[in-house]
């Protein structure tokens, strides 16, 4: 197997090529959720999810292609002339990432610099916090929802999943680049801050005293901050403790409970903002 350079790159040989370091063993969760931070760098995976990371300000070190997406993506490398470009036939981009891709176009990213939470609070009128959710499929499309129903920051506990984790970015189509978001260092200790911001906590949550969503008067509220738990076993005592108000959505036919990304789209929608900006 044989991986082409284009430009600024030298042609290499092998798929074990130190330079596609970056693109090896990306099925082992352990060793992305451990290498990535520590390097600074995530995998934007798709043609779609690609342009939003750079054109969200990302800057990639690395792009690794089937020939087929170099005329689509041709605007993009010229972009950034002195990043090595790699193209390879799909099977091999398989053989070097350990997964058969979706869509054969990736780049190594440099990760952006951490948001301080004060400056994602000052402007925010909702925001979603999220409690030690570690499902990746369901952070990225609780990310896809946010971006698209107004959700204006998402706050993570310092268990959570990594947003720019491969399957997060693909799954939310790259929404993560879009809403700002930020990890909190201290949990639930930081929900302080965020009521100290101005916002109400509303925690979606089963059990007693839970107000259905439908009768929550979140209009009302200017700012409002939505606290969504883990699978199974949702919110922490401490988490549901600091909440103002646990909001419920009511079931039908036997069903206990939405999954958590589709009761966050549900909960987004009701508790839209409508006040300085319009609601289409």
């Amino acid at each position: 197997m044989s991986v082409i350079a284009l430009d600024a790159v030298d042609a290499v040989d092998a798929v074990d090529d130190p330079r596609l370091s970056d693109y090896r063993r990306l099925t082992d969760v352990q060793l992305r959720l451990a290498k990535e931070p520590a390097e600074g760098l995530y995998i934007a995976e798709s043609p779609k999810v690609l342009r939003r990371a750079v054109d969200a300000g990302h800057v990639p070190r690395s792009f690794l292609l089937a020939p087929k997406w170099l005329p689509d993506l041709a605007d993009v490398l010229a972009r950034f002339p002195s990043v090595p470009a790699f193209v390879a036939p799909e099977a091999t981009l398989g053989t070097i990432t350990g997964f058969h891709l979706h869509r054969g176009a990736l780049a190594a990213m440099h990760r952006p610099a951490p948001r301080p939470l004060g400056e994602l609070l000052d402007s925010a009128r909702r925001v979603v916090i999220i409690e030690d959710m570690v499902d990746h499929t369901n952070l990225g499309a609780i990310f896809r929802s946010a971006a698209a129903l107004g959700v204006d920051a998402v706050l993570l506990s310092p268990r959570s999943a990594d947003p720019l984790y491969r399957r997060a970015v693909r799954v939310s189509m790259g929404s993560v680049f879009q809403v700002p978001w930020a990890r909190l260092s201290s949990w639930p200790g930081d929900l302080a801050a965020v009521r100290a911001a101005g916002f109400t906590l509303a925690a979606l949550a089963l059990g007693p005293g839970a107000v259905p969503l439908g009768a929550f008067p979140a209009r009302d509220h200017e700012r409002l901050a939505l606290l969504l738990g883990t699978e199974g076993d949702g919110l922490s005592d401490g988490a549901l403790a600091d909440a103002d108000v646990a909001l419920t959505i009511p079931m039908h036919g036997g069903v206990d409970s939405l999954n958590v990304a589709a009761a966050a789209a549900v909960a987004f929608w009701e508790c839209r903002y409508d006040g300085a900006r319009p609601v289409l």
